[in-house]
């Protein structure tokens, strides 16, 4: 490994650690931390990271496990579908390392167990006594599905932020809000 994939490793597992103590925000801050190597790969310059899907991909499976570890915790139908997205994200990181890195299997198995996760841990915090059924479920992740399929879509198979530092658009950004003012 990089010097550089070193430190944007212990970020990564420093920044998914918070959740086992504090699951809503702690998984926002895990899901923002996972986002920061974009910007750490920009400005920092040691060594570099060889293949930025494959350490992303393996460096998520810390924040993945702390989310289980958080997530079996819970009881009845939340549960069982926190695991059952988990293995089958388990599924398509193993076809993806192991077999064939074509990033397109990401959308045949895309991180809805992330999405899940979130979703249950904030609705724990606003709505304790929420009764998650299965017809619940079955209808929150109708939604939940949707928006991942079209992340893993900008990312992996349409690829529209691939040719973008993340240092730049948002120097763009800033440029384009402060310009209005």
């Amino acid at each position: 490994m990089t010097l550089e994939e070193v430190v944007i490793a212990i970020v990564r597992i420093a920044g998914s650690l918070p959740v086992l103590w504090f699951p809503f925000a702690g998984g926002i801050l895990a899901v923002l931390v996972d986002f920061s190597d974009l910007f750490m790969m920009n400005l920092l310059d040691l060594g570099g990271v060889r293949d930025y899907q494959v350490f992303d991909k393996w460096v998520d499976q810390v924040y993945m496990v702390a989310f289980l570890v958080v997530a079996l915790r819970w009881k009845g139908v939340p549960r069982y579908v926190a695991i059952g997205l988990f293995a089958y994200r388990l599924i398509g990181f193993a076809y993806f390392e192991f077999v064939d890195s074509w990033r397109g299997i990401l959308l045949i198995f895309p991180n809805v167990f992330e999405f899940w996760f979130l979703f249950v841990a904030g609705l724990k915090r606003v709505r304790p006594n929420y009764e998650m059924t299965w017809m619940h479920a079955a209808l929150w992740l109708i939604p939940l599905i949707a928006l991942k399929e079209f992340q893993e879509y900008v990312l992996h198979w349409g690829k529209w932020l691939d040719k973008y530092r993340a240092v730049d658009v948002v120097v763009d950004w800033w440029n384009a809000v402060s310009g209005i003012f």
